[in-house]
């Protein structure tokens, strides 16, 4: 009795980890106990049918197989974006390197940008540019509010139009939901500012990035250097 007595507890005082240890450390278990794959029983995910192990195992793989490929098309979805969007940014550089007259960069930038990106109201102004310029819509003076909080911009502001001075250099700011704010930039200081305007509350959000922003206003602050003066 003591012999079976002590066999129970054995049996009794073995987990699941230790089972699960075993089974990982001796690959050829099921190889000597090929019977046992197709006697093992579990429940299938999509229903209470029992199924093999080995059905089992084809179903996880297929499913693992599904999220694979939902993450394949997700990657080449997200390419395909983003060639579109370099494409783009490309045809709109290249506008502002054939625009020869520097009084009419500003027109023309604002213009190419406003088709490329789909873009319902844009506008720039620089501020510090050549006298010669002054009568320009680009050049009209801004307040020294609008200045220090194109300077202090890290990056692009992105958000609700919250009656933003800049919002009025648009054609039609009380129809404009939401604002991209760029900084034109020479060294640490802005010299001008880029305004994004859309009726559309969620186009421009506090949440979303702004790498591609920077980088139009990278280019856009190289371009419009040349209005400065001396």
């Amino acid at each position: 009795m003591s012999n079976t007595t002590g066999g129970a507890q054995g049996v009794q005082g073995i987990t699941e980890h230790d089972i699960a240890d075993f089974l990982a450390n001796t690959p050829g278990f099921f190889e000597r106990h090929a019977e046992l794959l197709g006697a093992i029983q579990l429940t299938s995910p999509h229903g209470q049918r029992a199924v093999s192990l080995q059905e089992r195992q084809m179903e996880m793989l297929r499913e693992r197989i599904k999220g694979l490929e939902m993450k394949i098309v997700e990657m080449i979805r997200n390419g395909q974006d983003n060639v579109a969007i370099a494409d783009r940014l490309h045809r709109w550089t290249r506008t502002i390197l054939l625009t020869t007259d520097a009084a009419a960069l500003p027109q023309a930038m604002v213009a190419e940008l406003r088709h490329q990106f789909l873009i319902p109201q844009a506008a720039i102004r620089v501020w510090g540019a050549a006298e010669h310029l002054a009568d320009h819509d680009f050049a009209r003076p801004v307040s020294d509010d609008v200045k220090s909080f194109a300077s202090s911009l890290g990056v692009p502001y992105c958000g609700a139009n919250n009656g933003f001075e800049a919002a009025g250099w648009l054609d039609d700011p009380t129809a404009v939901q939401s604002l991209a704010m760029i900084p034109l930039r020479a060294g640490d200081s802005a010299f001008g500012m880029l305004v994004l305007g859309s009726p559309d509350p969620t186009r421009y959000s506090a949440d979303m990035g702004t790498e591609f922003l920077a980088r139009i206003g990278d280019v856009a602050a190289a371009a419009l250097s040349r209005l400065r003066a001396g």
